[in-house]
């Protein structure tokens, strides 16, 4: 096990650098709007717009060649001196502090929400086959995995903002935290953010059940008198988790890095969403190269963890071997 944590943090490393060398590579090579758009304001004034050019290309880190800036931002995101955001003026590791307790308040009470009711309606749907609770929950699996996020968040905005007036219409930083107020502004987004994964995590749930509701030792756990909660939890459960974990990581993934960013935007959190879709708005390099590594790094370790537990749920699987 050791070993194979070894080659895989190692793989990690490498998986991280060549991500940013791609995004780095994608950054260069597209224009910037902002020094466009000043040029242009430079020669409709009369000056020079080259020499304002050469300027903004300068204060951005972007004077000198190819190969030195990409040393130096390697450099930098390894010793994590992330430069300064040009888009908010302020060191990158600074926006990032900022950003992230806005992201954690929507995506860590929908992660748990996704696991706990997904898990749940899973497991009584799968042992209640083809009742009515069960079409029940396929539906709503459906339902959610359907509809586009986006597309929610807005009609959620209409109805419970516009129409009935419940709950705010965009997001309030100014308010205090521990307010109602606050609470409310962030009951839309956790509830589409929730939404998806509650269904997807229903789903798969259910399906990996099924395999081992009618297994043997399932059968023999209930003659010997256990209850259903304990068979259901104990002889059900436990073995399905192990695929399970892959899809909690993949949805976890999914939450932070897909649909929080879509939600953050319309409801306009300023979490690390948001601010990173500023970074790509502004060609802001150093905010979108590390917007980017956090959630590359985030994927890594998720997945290193998710190997290790399954040793945990079921002591069978070795990897030895593996690591050669």
């Amino acid at each position: 096990m050791t070993r194979y944590v070894g080659w895989r943090l190692l793989w990690a490393v490498v998986a991280t650098w060549f991500v940013l060398t791609v995004t780095f590579g994608i950054l260069s090579a597209s224009p910037n709007p902002e020094t466009s758009q000043a040029a242009w304001e430079a020669a409709q004034s009369g000056g020079d717009p080259t020499e304002t050019r050469a300027i903004l290309e300068q204060r951005r880190g972007e004077g000198s060649s190819l190969s030195e800036q990409y040393v130096d931002y390697m450099v930098s995101m390894a010793t994590f001196d992330w430069g300064e955001s040009f888009t908010y003026n302020e060191p990158v590791t600074a926006v990032i502090a900022d950003a992230w307790v806005y992201s954690a308040m929507t995506v860590i009470p929908a992660t748990v929400l996704a696991v706990v009711l997904g898990f749940a309606i899973g497991l009584y749907s799968a042992t209640h086959q083809y009742t009515k609770t069960d079409y029940a929950a396929t539906f709503v699996a459906f339902f959610g995995i359907s509809i586009p996020n986006f597309w929610f968040a807005i009609v959620l905005i209409l109805v419970f903002g516009e129409l009935l007036g419940l709950t705010p219409i965009s997001y309030d930083s100014e308010v205090p935290f521990w307010s109602l107020a606050h609470l409310s502004s962030l009951i839309l987004p956790i509830t589409v953010l929730a939404t998806a994964a509650i269904a997807s995590e229903m789903r798969y749930a259910r399906a990996e059940a099924l395999e081992y509701v009618g297994a043997a030792w399932v059968k023999t756990a209930r003659s010997k008198g256990l209850s259903e909660l304990q068979v259901t939890v104990r002889h059900v459960f436990r073995p399905a988790m192990v695929p399970l974990i892959t899809i909690l990581i993949a949805d976890f993934v999914g939450i932070i890095f897909a649909t929080a960013y879509v939600v953050e935007v319309i409801f306009g959190i300023p979490g690390l969403g948001y601010v990173s879709y500023q970074a790509l708005v502004r060609m802001d390099t150093p905010l979108v190269l590390a917007t980017t590594l956090i959630p590359v790094f985030l994927t890594i370790v998720a997945n290193l963890c998710q190997d290790v537990a399954y040793t945990m749920l079921d002591p069978r699987i070795d990897y030895e071997g593996r690591s050669r």
